[in-house]
């Protein structure tokens, strides 16, 4: 069992158990999956930028990514039904804890210019919160000097929250650095 995930059961949980009055510990909100992307619109002009995000999303996730095939064409973009317009990998149990341990205590206060998440931002009305990466550069497993190109990265992550506000103390125990609300 992970650190975070031991963490979770012995202290998140039943603070949150009595902070939202739930007197089953299995009604509690818990985390389901954290999905990771990355959008492939650049390997239009570049074949090899397939390889370098699918290289990446390896080495973040230690789990091989999935391609994501455009299911119609649309023209404007120059896109052909069948071709592939993205990467994905889906992390549940230990790797999504040991990921979320990873993304909260170094990727995040690793990246520059900040200042906390937007407390505001990211969350929608069905218990899950998104973020996004302009740089992929500020996970621990890419060194800056070995990378070709840079990529964005966009970061799901699923709960058995009912609401915004559920979902937001829960992501609050495992230690989410949100800015204080004015």
């Amino acid at each position: 069992m992970t650190r975070l995930r031991k963490e979770y059961n012995e202290k998140i949980a039943p603070r949150l158990s009595k902070e939202l009055k739930r007197s089953n510990i299995l009604a509690v909100p818990h985390l389901k999956k954290i999905v990771l992307n990355v959008g492939l619109s650049k390997s239009l002009q570049d074949k090899k930028y397939v390889d370098v995000a699918v290289a990446t999303l390896t080495r973040i996730t230690g789990q091989k990514p999935v391609l994501t095939k455009a299911k119609k064409s649309i023209s404007n973009f120059k896109i052909r039904e069948g071709m592939v317009v993205g990467a994905m990998v889906t992390l549940r149990r230990d790797r999504m804890y040991d990921f979320l341990d990873k993304l909260v205590h170094v990727a995040l206060p690793r990246m520059r210019d900040f200042h906390g998440l937007d407390p505001k931002k990211g969350f929608d009305d069905n218990g899950n919160y998104s973020l996004g990466f302009r740089e992929h550069i500020v996970f621990p497993e890419i060194r800056s000097d070995e990378i070709e190109s840079v990529h964005g990265l966009e970061i799901a992550i699923a709960t058995t929250a009912k609401n915004k506000q559920e979902t937001r103390a829960l992501l609050d125990g495992f230690g989410f650095p949100f800015k204080k609300e004015k």
